[in-house]
């Protein structure tokens, strides 16, 4: 392509920057997407890779692949330390330097442990693949020990397992988790009884699922404790080591601890030089644009932009609507038009999973709970994969779950310490 064709950095393929490049692919406009890892990801089922229901390429495709056809694109595999506004570069971590005329930020989030950042070790969280594969390790690996712990106290530590936060993440979690010992490994033990283990799920907040209707929660707590989970609300957690979790005034032995509290945003927000939120988040104008640097625009996770005096919610829709909003703008930059409408999100609704048959839908009126919200779960859910073979295979185990309550990706493999180094690693992960 002319090396004079205007050049469009998109740092990030996740949601908001995939669906920028997508919706850009027939503009004369040189592209150079990059990423640290290789693969796009599908996050709202991260937790299904996690719990050993789906193995990580049911979930993920190379980028390269999505984009093979798209010729005014290329992928770096890299890893961009800091953004230099003035100088319209962007740096990576190897020293190199790249030009652009436009710039999409579109990096993500992670961890936000509140001032505690000493809890991640033995909290890990759930952003990427390799959190979730170190999670999947982690909870099998606690049978196991239970297994052969001969000490009482010591096996109850093993199968006591606590999620801290009472979001989506959380919820999904305790439910899936909950099914686990109580089906799927029921019957593989010889000293342990897997359904004996305590599943709890730990909210600050006044109920789980806040972004839902009061009703809705309701109804999702009652289907929790209907599988099994322990739900506490309105108690923090106040510390966390490798022996368990205070509680309130109350220590409670645990070895298996999980986060799924609280969210930053990625650390190259802050190389931009213009006003961040208490998350991080780059407080950006009505067309997504950076004040003061229309060139550069930010979506997804790493946008701050209220509508309606509400906040814009972090999840996979906006994050698309966001990419799709700033190719439009884009679009027209290019045709001359410096025009631009202002973003506006389309909330297409809430949907939360709890477990076999069990989850809450909230969209306009309509509100669904039980099995009729499961499958309204599961088929949007299905329908937002990227490729035919992931939608294909995610049905397929989902069936065989279904029937069976096997989870078909129950393999646990690396040494013991492979699932601690590659925790630390990844949480809090460096900028993109």
């Amino acid at each position: 392509m002319n090396p004079a064709t205007p050049h469009l950095i998109v740092i990030g393929g996740g949601f908001a920057g995939l669906w920028a490049t997508r919706a850009l692919a027939s503009e004369s406009l040189r592209i150079t997407l990059i990423d640290r890892r290789n693969h796009h990801l599908f996050q709202p089922l991260l937790y299904q890779v996690a719990t050993a229901g789906l193995s990580a390429p049911d979930i993920a495709a190379p980028l390269r692949h999505i984009l093979r056809r798209q010729r005014n694109v290329e992928v770096w595999l890299g890893e961009v330390a800091q953004v230099l506004p003035d100088q319209r570069q962007v740096q990576l971590a190897d020293g190199r330097t790249l030009g652009y005329d436009y710039l999409l930020v579109a990096s993500g989030a992670t961890h936000a442990y509140f001032g505690h950042d000493e809890w991640a070790r033995d909290a890990p969280g759930l952003k990427t693949l390799g959190n979730a594969l170190n999670l999947r390790r982690k909870l099998l690996m606690a049978f196991e020990q239970a297994e052969m712990e001969p000490d009482p106290q010591a096996r109850r530590a093993w199968l006591d397992f606590a999620i801290v936060g009472g979001g989506p993440t959380g919820v999904e979690l305790a439910g899936t988790l909950a099914e686990i010992a109580r089906h799927t490994l029921k019957d593989e033990f010889r000293h342990i009884d897997p359904r004996q283990a305590r599943v709890r799920l730990i909210e600050a907040g006044p109920r789980v699922l806040p972004s839902f209707p009061p009703d809705l929660t309701d109804k999702a707590r009652k289907q929790l404790e209907k599988l099994g989970v322990e739900v506490v609300t309105g108690t923090p957690v106040t510390e966390i080591n490798a022996h368990g979790y205070r509680l309130g005034e109350t220590f409670v032995p645990s070895r298996t601890v999980v986060w799924a509290a609280g969210v930053a945003a990625s650390p190259l927000g802050r190389t931009l030089g213009v006003p961040l939120d208490r998350a991080g988040r780059v407080q950006v104008g009505p067309d997504l644009s950076v004040p003061g640097h229309p060139e550069i625009f930010v979506g997804g996770d790493l946008a701050a932009i209220a509508q309606d005096g509400k906040p814009v919610p972090g999840v996979a829709p906006a994050a698309k609507q966001m990419g799709g909003h700033i190719a439009s703008v884009l679009k027209r930059r290019l045709r001359g038009d410096a025009s631009a409408a202002p973003f506006r999100y389309r909330d297409h609704g809430n949907l939360a999973t709890i477990g076999r048959m069990a989850a809450i839908v909230h969209v306009g009126r309509l509100k669904l709970s039980g099995l009729p919200a499961w499958w309204f779960w599961l088929a949007a859910h299905v329908y937002f994969l990227i490729g035919f073979r992931n939608r294909f295979v995610v049905l397929v185990n989902w069936a065989l779950a279904y029937w069976s309550y096997q989870r078909a990706a129950r393999i646990i493999f690396g040494q013991p310490d492979e699932g601690q180094a590659g925790e630390k690693q990844e949480t809090p992960p460096p900028a993109l």
